[in-house]
């Protein structure tokens, strides 16, 4: 028997232990290494998913129309009766398609990918997910004044979800990947990869810590890189000419005005699209038919009005040039503003996100004409300023995340100059809508389902949450060569060396190994037991997250085993440092005292259509 291991031994598997060997001294790698990698795979994922689903939404919306043009344009384009009928067809579409997932399956799961994230396993319901992608396309693409934004975070969320299962990934970590992959997905939507990670940290993990920024920030940069490469570098919002700079202190004055105002209508904003959710949920009627009648009543509205379609973009872009009577763009709110509500209160799939951005341009558009009319002649900042300073200022109002509105509106324009009275528009704004509304257009969902109770949950995890079970270990007597293949065939740097059952007996460090390499011959008389290092430090599945981390300070590994007593050492686990971290930066959430009560899903804002009741396709 020794024969043949030895010659096993010396022709392959000591030269690969010692290329090993090499790499974990020099390359130092650990498992946020890993994350990046996972993370970067999920971003171009994210990217990927967010080109094939604009595609996918503008062939069924020439298949619904007729018309390959930009969605008002089409709505010019159709005589009155197609107008009408056009968003109440793709609505009931919309409804079918929920209902027929719903009853395709009826395992009540969630698509949540907040929920995923704050409360739950990171493991999201691929068939719910897609159907509910499914049936947003039929909503945007028919022209319901929603986004598509909801549905690009959701499609890149499900295929992180998928990715980290496959993987087998901890808890931990699944839950990173798939807030990498709504980072992504915000990220690839709006060409907006500093934003696309802060409106994540920001909103929805509360944390800005390294551990979990990091890959956040490495998942937006790869799935913004992936849609540039098909669809072009250019910003989101292209600004027709030069903003005038700021010649006095005086100017910014204005700016802080519109921020008051920002703050002001931002929570009558949110109290009308929760009035529209209620009064179509008393109506009683099915999912088909009450997305049709949304759809319906933007039909009646586009008749005399186009611009009230889709997510308000292009009309934003108007306004931008300044080439809108003032009368005309107060309408068009208006009217938008209904159309919004009714197709979010009917329960469409979609996002509100890119609405909520013309509803802020509208209204800083209008305020900069007020301005104009009362300080005529003055060296006052254009109308694209006020636009643009409305649109990151009601963004603030609505998310009360003013650091996410202010990046956002910056990568989405590339514009500096806007930047000062951005800042102080975004802050006021925020400061304002949270006196008068504690609650931000993410609150409702998770809130219902015991986000309140986060802080507490995670305050009482022990390491018996977080630790992986039955880890890789080798038998006291096992042979050098199976110490060898199991160093060669997993990623750590300390094997665990076990008992008759599985007491717990030490650990061999990778670097304890050097000193046989050369010598094959004294590698094949050598078992574990030879080359363990019993005083090993462990830890108890009962043991705090902080004492877990104070025993990881004085221990340079990646891994610790997880042993059932200090008595028996029966090995029941290991525990991670990186899972131990990410759970104790969910802890800190030193962001917003106000975390608790913004931390809801960003579905039930981005994609409305999911509620808190009713998670499963409705």
């Amino acid at each position: 028997m020794d024969a043949p291991q030895g010659s096993r031994t010396g022709r392959w598997l000591l030269p690969l232990l010692k290329l090993r060997i090499w790499l974990a001294k020099f390359a130092r790698h650990n498992e946020l290494q890993t994350t990046l990698v996972w993370a970067g795979l999920v971003g171009f994922l994210a990217g990927a998913s967010s080109v094939g689903y604009r595609k996918l939404t503008d062939v069924i919306h020439y298949f619904l129309t007729g018309h390959a043009l930009e969605y008002v344009k089409t709505v010019q384009a159709m005589p009155s009766w197609q107008r009408l009928v056009t968003p109440a067809a793709g609505g009931a579409l919309a409804g079918l398609t929920l209902l027929l997932g719903a009853r395709l399956n009826r395992r009540k799961s969630s698509t949540d990918y907040m929920e995923a994230i704050v409360l739950g396993s990171g493991q999201l319901s691929s068939l719910s997910s897609f159907v509910k992608c499914a049936s947003a396309l039929f909503t945007i693409a028919s022209g319901g004044s929603i986004g598509r934004e909801g549905q690009l975070v959701q499609l890149a969320a499900v295929l992180a979800s998928l990715t980290g299962r496959w993987a087998k990934m901890t808890t931990a970590r699944l839950r990173l990947l798939v807030a990498c992959g709504a980072a992504g997905g915000i990220a690839s939507a709006y060409n907006a990869p500093i934003g696309g990670a802060l409106f994540v940290a920001e909103i929805v993990l509360g944390t800005l810590a390294m551990e979990s920024f990091g890959p956040l920030v490495f998942s937006s940069v790869v799935a913004t890189l992936t849609v540039r490469q098909f669809l072009g570098s250019n910003p989101l919002y292209e600004i027709p000419h030069t903003t005038v700079q700021i010649a006095s202190n005086w100017e910014i004055l204005p700016h802080l005005l519109l921020g008051l105002l920002a703050g002001l209508l931002g929570p009558w904003f949110l109290r009308g699209l929760r009035w529209s959710e209620r009064a179509f949920a008393a109506t009683a009627l099915p999912p088909y038919a009450r997305l049709a009648l949304g759809g319906l009543i933007v039909g009646a509205l586009s008749i005399k009005t186009p611009e009230v379609v889709g997510n308000g973009y292009s009309v934003v872009g108007e306004l931008l040039g300044g080439g809108r009577w003032w009368k005309m763009v107060a309408l068009i709110l208006a009217l938008k503003l209904v159309a919004t509500a009714a197709t979010f209160g009917s329960g469409a799939v979609g996002g509100v996100f890119t609405p909520t951005l013309f509803a802020g341009a509208s209204i800083g558009y209008l305020f900069g004409e007020g301005v104009d009319a009362l300080w005529p002649g003055a060296n006052a900042p254009v109308l694209s300023v006020f636009t643009l300073v409305g649109m990151g200022a009601f963004l603030s109002a609505t998310t009360h995340a003013p650091i996410m509105a202010i990046i956002m509106l910056f990568e989405m324009t590339l514009d500096y100059e806007i930047i000062l009275p951005l800042m102080l528009a975004c802050v006021v704004a925020h400061y304002v809508s949270t006196a008068i509304e504690s609650a931000s257009i993410y609150s409702d969902s998770l809130k219902r389902k015991g986000a309140a109770f986060v802080r507490q949950q995670l305050a009482d995890l022990r390491v018996a949450d977080l630790m992986k079970k039955d880890p890789v270990a080798v038998g006291e007597i096992s042979p050098f060569a199976e110490v060898a293949e199991n160093f060669l065939t997993n990623r750590f740097n300390y094997l665990y060396v076990v008992g008759p059952g599985r007491r717990f007996k030490g650990a061999i460090s990778l670097h304890d190994v050097k000193n046989y390499l050369n010598e094959p011959e004294l590698a094949n008389v050598v078992i574990a037991r030879d080359i363990v290092r019993e005083q090993f430090p462990t830890l108890g599945p009962d043991e705090s997250l902080g004492d877990a981390l104070n025993v990881f300070s004085q221990h340079d590994g990646e891994r610790l085993p997880v042993t059932n007593n200090f008595e028996d050492r029966t090995l029941v686990g290991s525990i991670s440092k990186t899972d131990l971290i990410l759970a104790l930066a969910e802890q800190s959430n030193p962001l917003s005292s106000t975390h608790e009560a913004a931390t809801a899903g960003v579905q039930t804002t981005l994609a409305p259509g999911q509620h808190a009741e009713d998670d499963p396709a409705p």
